[in-house]
């Protein structure tokens, strides 16, 4: 019988929603939803199907226990209580990774950390009856989330965090979050049969996300995940499970452009590209906003332009938010979407956005205006194909 696992799936605010339904199809029932946290059960095949597929998860956390205490005695006493050993063996490392404290009265977090380490110590040295641990085997982080003075100890099954995914060696000044950029490809409804731009595309995440999406191809294919050598998981099971979602990768034909001004930005975008393994799947090209022009029908734009953060910058970039607007409305029939925190975007930009939503980027607040065009007339197949030889045509004359 499989064992069953309380896990967490954390995301940047604003997209549990997305987490919650990429879990989902994964095939693993929820139990909760709240502020950047998706809570599922779920067996090790879970685990790794998670931290292999969830494109827009910070990261992937098994749930050890949960109680209230507003002491540190208290902290101490209720962290030792739990199954620690299940998890931890003799020569694991326990490092207390990562603590949050928010609205409680245990507000240190050093002398959090340093509890909940000595805590989960002494209960591994009475559970193996032993003076010393060594810690020179697989590491096992522990997270320490309070919130309102109640607890939640989880083990980091990730590592390293699943934006990571291993091919942005290169990056522009104001990058955006490989999780947050798949997030904005999905909320826009794009698939691989519909023209797609990033016309400020910097270092390339988004069309490369983009690109991911369209070819099924896992996210954390390329990663090496922390819970790898966890005695939980069979010998070969990640290997096996990197196998199958191999299999899983379509041969669909597509091709997504990403411009920007910059040639070093395009430079560090082609690189990325080619390490992610997209590069038959994205093209990247020198152009000025204002000279954007395609007779592509029903195309999806998703960017990420420069904020402003400073007086004197929102000043500069206002004309830049006025030109987006008149170039993005030029474009027959398509849908765009903008994640930015310009302020007045929708006034500056000309047109009132069809829906937006509260996104954090990091620790900045965001806004990701969304404009939905028509959708494209179902074509029966030989017109597909018509349709997909004129775009190759097109692209040879941009």
């Amino acid at each position: 019988m499989k064992n069953e696992y309380n896990l967490i799936a954390t995301a940047a605010f604003g997209l549990e929603s997305l987490v919650k339904r990429e879990v989902e199809q994964l095939g693993y029932p929820i139990t909760a939803t709240e502020n950047g946290r998706v809570y599922y059960t779920g067996d090790s095949e879970a685990i790794i199907d998670s931290n292999l597929w969830l494109r827009c998860s910070d990261r992937v956390l098994l749930k050890i226990g949960e109680f209230k205490a507003e002491t540190f005695d208290e902290l101490y006493e209720q962290t030792k209580k739990l199954p620690w050993q299940k998890y931890i063996p003799k020569n694991g490392a326990f490092p207390a990774a990562k603590i949050t404290s928010v609205k409680s009265k245990l507000f240190s977090k050093s002398d959090g950390q340093r509890i909940v380490k000595k805590a989960v110590a002494d209960k591994l040295m009475a559970a193996y009856k032993t003076r010393t641990l060594p810690e020179t085997g697989a590491s096992f982080p522990i997270q320490i989330r309070i919130l309102k003075d109640m607890v939640t100890l989880s083990l980091d099954t990730s590592g390293s965090g699943l934006h990571k995914r291993g091919y942005r060696q290169y990056g522009n000044e104001a990058p955006i979050k490989e999780t947050i950029a798949a997030a904005l490809v999905m909320l826009s409804r794009w698939t691989p049969s519909r023209p797609f731009l990033d016309p400020m595309c910097g270092s390339g995440t988004i069309v490369i996300e983009a690109a991911l999406i369209g070819k099924n191809i896992a996210p954390g294919l390329n990663k090496v995940f922390v819970s790898e050598s966890w005695p939980m998981f069979r010998i070969g099971q990640w290997e096996q499970a990197r196998r199958e979602a191999r299999l899983k990768e379509n041969d669909l034909d597509f091709r997504i452009i990403g411009s920007d001004i910059d040639a070093r930005s395009l430079k560090q975008a082609r690189t990325n590209a080619e390490l992610a393994g997209v590069t038959d799947y994205v093209a990247f090209q020198r152009i000025d906003l204002k000279d954007i022009r395609t007779k592509k029908k029903y195309g999806v734009i998703v960017t990420n332009p420069p904020y402003g953060e400073r007086i004197g910058e929102i000043k500069t970039l206002t004309p830049l938010y006025r030109e987006m607007g008149r170039v993005f409305r030029s474009l027959d029939d398509w849908s765009y979407f903008i994640i930015t925190a310009f302020p007045d975007f929708q006034k500056v930009f000309g047109e009132k956005a069809t829906k937006n939503r509260k996104i954090y980027n990091s620790t900045i607040k965001t806004y990701f205006y969304e404009y939905f065009g028509p959708l494209p007339p179902r074509r029966k197949p030989r017109e597909d194909r018509a349709e997909r030889a004129d775009n190759e045509k097109d692209e040879k004359q941009e």
